[in-house]
């Protein structure tokens, strides 16, 4: 996830990085989800491998967009990840990205775009990525 933080950074985004698992810190989990709006944040980027239940859990506790990253450390290739997360029950959305690396990135730039409807500056960012063949 320290792409993904890379990319924020390039972007303008402020962010904060908190590991927190799903299973083993629910009520912590439950807490950062239910104050994230009004702390401020405008979309939630959660990464999680293996059964990757942390997306869906923190998009059954907030309502702004959730974006999940499948990340690896289960079945070949993180593909039990992907599924975890993709397959939200109806109601229940999760955008869901790549696995691993190329997904970290991507939540970034899809959280940039997010924010590039309503802030001219991140738009500008945005817009100098595309320019530049979409490399930081």
């Amino acid at each position: 996830m320290e792409e993904s933080q890379k990319y924020l950074q390039y972007f303008g985004i402020e962010g904060e990085m908190v590991v927190a698992s799903a299973h083993r810190h629910p009520e912590q989990v439950r807490e950062l989800c239910i104050t994230a709006k009004e702390k401020g944040f405008g979309v939630v980027i959660a990464a999680a491998g293996m059964a990757a239940h942390l997306p869906g859990v923190v998009s059954a506790f907030t309502s702004l967009p959730v974006l999940g990253v499948p990340l690896e450390g289960g079945l070949p290739g993180g593909i039990d990840a992907l599924y975890s997360i993709v397959q939200m029950p109806s109601g229940v959305p999760v955008g869901t990205l790549a696995v691993g690396k190329a997904g970290a990135r991507n939540a970034a730039v899809l959280a940039a775009r997010m924010f590039a409807l309503t802030n001219d500056a991140i738009a500008a960012k945005v817009e100098a990525f595309k320019q530049n063949g979409y490399r930081i």
